[in-house]
């Protein structure tokens, strides 16, 4: 435990596939099944061209970078994390999508480096090696000792939230959901006689209702409740009234903090009721560096989140947000300049939601807030 609070780090999408896979020491299979780029090497190389030179066969610490450090520093009860990528040797790509992730199951020590409790898998590149692809993944994941949500052989098991052991006979319960707005397939869902992910189609009244009745059903007396949701589109940060009400709802049933993901960059942070929101906390690993048309949203610098919640009662104590940037796939250090550019658009995207994002001598930045009711969403 981080003293008597309890301290949950929390990454958005950790893509380990394609070009970050080429990097790595067992690269799998570079075809893909993209219209435009058939070969993951490519990815490497646009990043070449703008930041130079990455290493081949790197050590599977590399894309980690300072994270790792910063992370051993802040000692974080629990790790959570978006793993959007699926971890097989398939080559079932599924039909219709244009951008399709995987990393070769040798690599999983790439994974394993950052030490995460739970990988949340209801996102949309988990199956897109097909139903063969998730097979091995949830495997392979399994095999290596790392706990997963979100995904599983059939309905009961892609719902069924990871437990972490907490001090105290208390527990952790993540919880892991996908929805339609972010691009992942209505078949992807999970049924009955199917495997797939926690599938909602969207965030109406109904679906949060049910996600809450399941929190209700699975907390337990002192436990703790992460929901992990990968939701909406890729770039802009206005959040849709209708994923505001959703948390609202998973907040007022139970959830202690909302984990958004899908956005290739921050989102506001919002705190209800007391626990935090993240609409949207953006891309930590990926091979996007040489990728131009939206440099305005400035994808390059990720966050890592810690939210320090009162072991009682669940509510927020405080969230402090560590700015890195990627160069040459490996994380670093975000500059003073980059991390004032992200202060001000973090802090002036969450004023609508009642959040002041503040920034100490260090570059952490913090969000604090408390109003209970939201006054409205707005472009920034």
């Amino acid at each position: 435990m981080s003293g008597e609070l309890v301290t949950v780090f929390l990454a958005g999408d950790v893509m380990l596939g394609r070009g970050v896979d080429q990097i790595l020491p067992h690269p799998g299979d570079p075809v893909l099944a993209e219209a435009y780029v058939t070969d993951a090497r490519t990815y490497v190389e646009l990043a070449e061209a703008v930041n130079g030179a990455i290493p081949r066969r790197a050590a599977f610490s590399w894309p980690w970078g300072e994270a790792l450090r910063l992370l051993d520093a802040a000692a974080p009860d629990a790790r959570i994390l978006n793993l959007e990528s699926s971890v097989t040797r398939s080559d079932d790509a599924a039909p219709g999508k244009a951008v399709h992730y995987r990393m070769h199951p040798a690599n999983l020590p790439c994974l394993a480096a950052a030490r995460p409790d739970v990988c949340v898998l209801a996102n949309n590149h988990v199956l897109d090696y097909g139903r063969r692809g998730l097979a091995e993944t949830l495997d392979s994941l399994a095999a290596a000792g790392l706990a997963t949500a979100g995904a599983g052989r059939d309905l009961d098991t892609a719902r069924q939230p990871a437990v972490l052991p907490l001090p105290g006979d208390r527990r952790l319960l993540v919880f892991s959901l996908g929805m339609a707005s972010s691009g992942i397939p209505h078949n992807w869902a999970a049924t009955a006689d199917r495997s797939g992910i926690d599938f909602v189609t969207e965030a109406s009244d109904r679906a949060a209702a049910a996600v809450a009745d399941r929190i209700r059903r699975e907390k337990g007396l002192g436990d703790l409740a992460v929901v992990s949701i990968h939701w909406g589109s890729n770039w802009g940060y206005a959040v849709p009234r209708d994923h505001v009400r959703f948390a609202h709802a998973l907040v007022d049933g139970g959830a202690d903090v909302v984990h958004g993901h899908s956005s290739h960059h921050p989102r506001p942070i919002e705190v209800y009721g007391g626990r935090s929101i993240l609409y949207g906390c953006g891309d930590l690993i990926d091979d996007y560096e040489g990728i131009s048309g939206y440099e305005r949203y400035r994808d390059d610098l990720r966050l890592l989140y810690l939210v320090s919640l009162e072991p009682d009662t669940g509510r927020l104590d405080h969230l402090r947000i560590i700015p890195l940037q990627a160069h040459r796939m490996r994380l670093r250090h975000a500059s003073q300049e980059d991390t004032a550019w992200l202060h001000e658009v973090l802090a002036r995207t969450s004023l609508g939601f009642g959040t002041r994002i503040t920034r100490d001598e260090d570059g952490t930045l913090r969000a604090e807030g408390g109003r209970l009711h939201h006054r409205g969403c707005r472009e920034a």
